[in-house]
């Protein structure tokens, strides 16, 4: 069911996206794991395709050689298997994992780890047959899956044609000769040619995957009109947003200082921790109006700006942290500062003369 039949007609906020991502949730496509896996994994067995041939050749006429002896069970013979096994299948399965974290961690934008699929849920217990087949068949999702595996299907079925028909009689001579060896490296030289090429196919499949993917992933995230309004209300009291939201305005007003201050009438400081620019416009408001103001840092490129420009910098203390506390930007300066402001501004014109 498409995401506005349930009423979900809202982009997904970063917030949501965040939560799920948090949660283990992200859009990625398996098929660029699998495809990754599988092109590393046969660089590994042809990188090393001699050296594991020798090993298993070793492996045979150790065991051979010792198939009537009757120490047959010794735990020798057994570590014997063991330890050259190891060594064929632990540079496979190494890059096999490497290449599979590889692959989500540039579909996820960095490394991500998550609990939170691994916890048990209860309600996944019972089997619900009729979820199943509505997702995995009877869905646009499921015939789309059917669509892409039984693609895959073909690709193998053509490619493997293709090489084994170019190669064929050249392989069926070299076994008739009676060439083991020989016939034994043919035919994996074709498997890692076939295995190479399809790999490549599926990892070119593999990318239209992932934005199909993340399409879904998208749609599945909208959020209904109720939701957004919730989220905001329980953002409103998450302090990390709070500071997010603060440092956002912080840099706006870093913007429009240099305005503010170009265009003031005077900067009331405290005088090192507080800064507060003034603005008196007789046709617009009956008294000055705070155009900006600033604490610490903000504050010490308010006072740096003002002599730039040649502003008036008062040092007042109380009337500079009263008005930063009492007052937000655009506001007009409370009627109990009135009358300092006015001297403020007779002293200012006095000087000016």
């Amino acid at each position: 069911m498409a995401a506005e039949d349930e009423g979900r007609t809202e982009e997904p906020s970063e917030y949501r996206i965040e939560k799920a991502r948090k949660e283990g949730r992200v859009a990625k496509s398996q098929e660029i794991s699998s495809s990754l896996v599988l092109l590393f994994s046969c660089l590994v067995l042809i990188a090393f395709g001699k050296s594991i041939l020798r090993q298993c050749i070793g492996i045979f006429r150790y065991y051979f050689s010792r198939c009537s002896s009757p120490d047959i069970s010794n735990k020798n013979l057994f570590t014997a298997f063991i330890l050259p096994y190891i060594r064929i299948i632990l540079p496979i399965c190494a890059v096999a994992v490497i290449a599979g974290l590889l692959a989500n961690i540039i579909q996820n934008k960095g490394f991500l780890f998550s609990w939170k699929p691994l916890e048990p849920k209860f309600s996944n217990i019972l089997p619900k047959f009729g979820q199943y087949f509505q997702k995995t068949i009877f869905s646009a999702k499921g015939l789309f899956n059917i669509a892409k595996s039984l693609g895959k299907v073909v690709i193998i079925y053509f490619v493997a044609y293709i090489f084994i028909k170019k190669d064929l009689f050249q392989l069926v001579e070299i076994i008739s000769n009676g060439q083991i060896l020989s016939s034994v490296g043919k035919i994996a030289r074709m498997a890692a040619q076939l295995l190479i090429v399809v790999s490549i196919v599926f990892l070119v499949i593999s990318i239209p995957d992932y934005f199909v993917q993340r399409h879904e992933f998208m749609e599945n995230m909208k959020m209904t009109k109720q939701e957004v309004k919730q989220e905001y209300k329980e953002l409103e009291g998450d302090p990390e947003v709070k500071g997010r939201l603060q440092q956002m305005q912080r840099e706006v007003l870093a913007r429009n200082i240099p305005k503010a201050v170009a265009e003031s009438d005077v900067v009331i400081t405290n005088p090192t921790h507080f800064a507060v620019v003034l603005k008196y416009e007789q046709e617009k408001s009956e008294a000055p109006v705070v155009t900006a103001k600033g604490e610490d840092e903000m504050a010490f490129t308010i006072r740096r700006l003002a002599r730039e420009y040649n502003k008036p910098i008062v040092e007042n203390r109380p009337v500079a942290r009263g008005l930063y506390t009492d007052t937000k930007i655009g506001d007009i300066i409370p009627e109990d500062y009135f009358k300092v402001i006015s001297v403020i501004y007779s002293q200012i014109l006095k000087d000016s003369k």
